[in-house]
């Protein structure tokens, strides 16, 4: 509990108005952020797990998500993404993929029950012990074990199944570095069907000591349709982009 009190002055802080740019950070600075960065990503790993254990010992777990810390977030944050995303056409998307879903697939969870209300889901993880976590949260419940799909890889190994999804959600930790980030991206583009919807979360200002930046240039392979930057208690900013029908339509050449 006190580290979670910890981590939770820590997102307040992080969420003040400011008006930095990590960008001109110092070397040193900039090696502490990512080191930050890296711890969070541990904490949020572990408080998820730790949830997720405790719910999967009731016996409806999912009638108990909103005791989880951050449920109000998630449920805020899926709400501007949905409403983002039909801004731009897309509606009720048959098949989505969300990369990086983790112990507690929280996001899929609250789209699939409060806005996709017919759509399948493919939540990826690397780590097939946190897939079966939220695999054991979902079966409690009849609709989403039937719509809900569980897959243990690395996104990168993942190809041709990528063009089955009308929408992938990218989680804010998957491609923890700069170089990381930008080959999921570049691989993703490569594989997933023309005029696929892409949802990349990112941050900016002090958000950034939090979670990583994704830079419009990480998004070459895509045409970029909207960045919208939180300004209260929600930490992700969204990013929301389209693999194009045409190399004109590419976000370099906007």
């Amino acid at each position: 509990m006190h580290v979670n009190g910890l981590f939770t002055q820590l997102v307040k802080l992080c969420t003040l108005p400011s008006s930095i740019d990590i960008k001109l950070l110092s070397p040193e600075l900039q090696q502490i952020r990512q080191d930050l960065i890296g711890v969070c990503a541990r904490a949020e790993g572990l408080l998820e797990l730790k949830f997720s254990t405790l719910l999967s010992k009731i016996p409806r777990p999912l009638n108990c998500l909103h005791l989880f810390p951050y449920y109000s977030n998630y449920i805020e944050l899926a709400g501007l993404e949905y409403k983002i995303l039909t801004n731009h056409g897309l509606l009720q998307p048959k098949h989505v993929a969300f990369v990086g879903s983790g112990p507690m697939p929280l996001k899929s969870i609250v789209l699939a029950t409060q806005h996709m209300l017919s759509t399948s889901f493919a939540n990826y993880d690397i780590d097939a012990s946190a897939n079966d976590m939220a695999q054991l949260l979902v079966s409690t419940d009849q609709d989403l074990a039937r719509r809900m799909a569980f897959r243990s890889c690395d996104i990168r190994n993942a190809r041709e199944e990528l063009a089955e999804f009308d929408c992938i959600f990218l989680a804010a930790l998957v491609g923890m570095t700069k170089d990381e980030k930008v080959k999921i991206l570049r691989h993703i583009g490569k594989y997933m069907k023309v005029g696929g919807f892409l949802l990349v979360r990112s941050e900016n200002g002090t958000r950034a000591f939090l979670y990583p930046v994704v830079e419009d240039e990480d998004l070459s392979s895509f045409r970029i349709l909207q960045v919208f930057h939180p300004t209260n208690d929600v930490i992700n900013s969204i990013i929301v982009a389209q693999k194009p029908l045409s190399s004109d339509q590419l976000c370099d050449g906007q």
